[in-house]
Parts: structure tokens; sequence; C-alpha cells
């Protein structure tokens, strides 16, 4: 295990995330959720302590303890006062080296689990993105939700979780510890039994793992429209493509696009679908951070009287970001969009050791922001025309809607 210090002013106030690699993409075929599950049933057990025990020490501390699983991992999630560092700290090494997964607390994490997913399939945009992700990955490691899948849920029972649990010890674990901590934290880590056995890195195991599930194949997809009708007069739409890794070189060049498109009311999105024609309640970019494969989806939600002319846009917009260079000045503001996102994105010390613990987990340098930084200034329209004409051509749809306005738009986007 990795552990870095960012020691920052922060009133006595601390945050440790522990970023553990392979999160849902490991899920078993079968098997849809386990990590979530595993994640949340952690929380309720583990070394000494049961459930109540552990409520108990982490409220009468007036802090904060959580685990969340992502794509590309667990993560575990510490905020407390410096003085409690040394009684909390422990309870992250527990729930890797010790959790106790009571049957009782597996079952109730469960039922948990089957209400967020279906609140979740309540959403109209879930759909469409839910539909989108299946058509662009498939059965691959990124095409279903972390929470799983209600039918696999349902069968997950400890045996299914012991091995999966038992694994956690030999993955690649980074910890980072922003704020105000205690001088020879480092130490007390290493030398307590909480965390005893969590070694150094297994430097090959990621390599393994990405070849036996071959992360970075490129799916070929048979279809490049999904719909999913329902009795709805909203019309969600969905345009994207699965791109590239987030330790490419090439990747802040998309970085800098979906700034372009999707990036405050100067965005191309926000001019041509608000302010120019008027089409759309919500308009905009998902493009997150992925150790493989990384989506890239403008996203947009409208009227079935505006669905064909807002789809028509989405397609210009796109086109144009492939076709046509940015111009200087336009150029000049993405640029400062980015370098605001970013500062935006890490303001609080959570937020810091959170994407710190994120990108040391996928493989990156903790000076990693601030080389894209110094490369920014000599980055050329001329690049990231070259990297749309790369990566984004042929973009997939997935729409949400009625089955007259599917009908509407399945031929227009035939033709």
């Amino acid at each position: 295990m990795n552990i870095l210090l960012d020691k920052l002013n922060s009133k006595n106030i601390m945050s440790a995330k522990l970023w553990i690699e392979d999160g849902s993409r490991n899920d078993p075929k079968y098997q849809k959720g386990i990590h979530q599950l595993l994640s949340s049933t952690m929380l309720r057990g583990c070394g000494p302590y049961n459930n109540k025990q552990i409520a108990e020490i982490v409220e009468s501390s007036g802090a904060s303890l959580n685990c969340d699983t992502y794509e590309d991992g667990l993560l575990i999630s510490l905020k407390c006062i410096e003085s409690d560092a040394f009684k909390l700290l422990p309870l992250i090494g527990w729930m890797i080296t010790k959790p106790i997964l009571q049957i009782d607390q597996i079952e109730l994490e469960k039922d948990l689990t089957i209400k967020a997913i279906r609140r979740q399939q309540e959403s109209t945009y879930q759909q469409a993105f839910d539909g989108w992700r299946k058509m662009v990955y498939l059965d691959g490691p990124y095409g279903h939700d972390p929470l799983g899948s209600i039918h696999d849920v349902e069968k997950i029972n400890k045996e299914h979780l012991l091995p999966v649990a038992s694994s956690l010890i030999h993955r690649r674990k980074n910890l980072v510890i922003s704020g105000k901590f205690p001088i020879d934290v480092i130490n007390y880590i290493e030398g307590s039994i909480a965390f005893k056995g969590i070694g150094k890195d297994f430097t090959n195991q990621h390599k393994e793992y990405e070849t036996k599930n071959k992360i970075g194949h490129q799916y070929k997809q048979k279809n490049s429209f999904y719909a999913q009708a329902l009795k709805t007069k909203q019309v969600i739409l969905l345009l994207g493509k699965a791109t590239i890794r987030y330790d490419s070189k090439s990747d802040i060049f998309l970085r800098l696009l979906s700034c372009y498109l999707g990036y405050g009311m100067s965005s191309l999105l926000f001019k041509v679908l608000r302010e120019k024609y008027g089409v759309v309640y919500e308009a905009g970019v998902y493009h997150p951070i992925r150790e493989n494969q990384t989506p890239f989806i403008m996203h947009a939600s409208t009227t079935e009287e505006k669905a064909i002319l807002t789809l028509q846009l989405l397609k210009e917009c796109w086109d144009k970001i492939i076709n046509i260079e940015i111009s200087p000045e336009e150029l000049d503001l993405v640029k400062i969009k980015y370098r605001g996102q970013m500062a935006h994105s890490l303001q609080s010390i959570s937020q810091r050791a959170e994407h710190k613990a994120h990108i040391l987990g996928i493989g990156l340098t903790k000076d990693h922001d601030k080389q894209i930084l110094l490369r920014l200034e000599s980055i050329t329209s001329k690049e990231i025309k070259d990297a749309a004409n790369k990566y984004l051509k042929s973009p997939l749809l997935s729409i949400c809607s009625n089955k007259e306005v599917i009908r509407k738009i399945s031929k227009d986007w035939k033709t």
C-alpha cells in the first residue's frame, strides 16, 4: 500500500481516501453488483467490531466513514479531526484485512441495493445511459452500473463474497491523507495490527488482470442506435463514443473538447441548444475519469415536438468539433475553463485526497495535474481537431421516449 501525505491548513480536519484497484469492472459475469455489496457490507462489521460498535465509534467522534464502488476501484473515505486519527484509521485496515460479513448484514445490504437500483431505474436519463453503455461496452467490464442488476444481487450470498473480500489485501492500494494529521501517521499505520498483511504493490497483478478481462479491447458494436420506449412526453438523447484511457497523452485534447462543448454558458451546446434555438431543458457533456475506454457523451433533455431538431443540432455540434478547428479566441477561453474546472474540483481536502488517490490508483503520478497544466499552453487547435477525428467519429445514439418519437428519430438517424 502506497501512502501519500498532503498537508494543508484545515483547522485540525483530516481526510483519508484509500483507493483499492478494481471495482465493478471485476464483477463476475453472473454476479454484477458483488463489489458494491461487499463495499457496503464491510462497513457493517470488521476486525473486533460489529455493526453497532463501528457506528458508535464513528458517530461519537463526529466523523464520517464510507466505502463506495466505482468501475475502476473501491474508495474508502474517512473524515475526522486530527486527534481522532489513531482511533479511526484502524477501521480502514480492518475493513480490508478482516471484514466480518455477517449474513444478516449482507441480506440487509442486498435489500438496500435492490431498492437503490429500482430508484435508479425510475430515471429516464439513467435508462438512456444504461442502454448506451450496454450498446457500447456489451458484456465487457464497463457494461453495467456498479450497483449491479437485481437478478444478480438477489443470488449473491456470503460464499460468493468471501473470495472477493480475501482478494482485497492483494490488490494495489493508494492511501492519501490530506489536511491536518499526526506527524507520525505513516509509522502508526505501518505498525498497526489492523493493517497487518497489507504489503507493497503487486506490480504485475494489474497487467495480468487487464489481459484476462481484455479491458483494452475495442468492442465492435453491432448497432449504433438504442431506444427505450416509455409513456412520457420527455425525450432524453445521448450521443457518444467510448474513447481512450485517462493516462493517454491525447486525453487532454478530449478534456478540452468537453469544456468547449458543455462547460458554462459560453459552451457550444448552451449557445446552440439553449440560446439560439431554445430546444432543451438541459444539455451537457459526460466525460468522467476512467482507466480504460472513457465515455464521451453529449446529452440533452427536450420535448416531443423539438426532438428531431435537437438531434440534428447535436449532430451538427458533434460534426463541428471533428471538421472545424477551434478559433484562437475560443481555445484561450477553453484553456481558462479547464484550469477553472480543475481548481473548482479540488477546493476541499476531501476532493484533493480523493482525486490524488484516484489518479495514483489508475497508475499516474502525484504530479500528473501539474504536468497537464504545463502542457496546456502549447496545445493547438489542430491537435484537438486531430484527436476528435481519431477518437470521436461515428458516435452512437441512445434515446428514451415514447414510441412515436422513437419511430421518428430512428428514421432520421438512419438517413
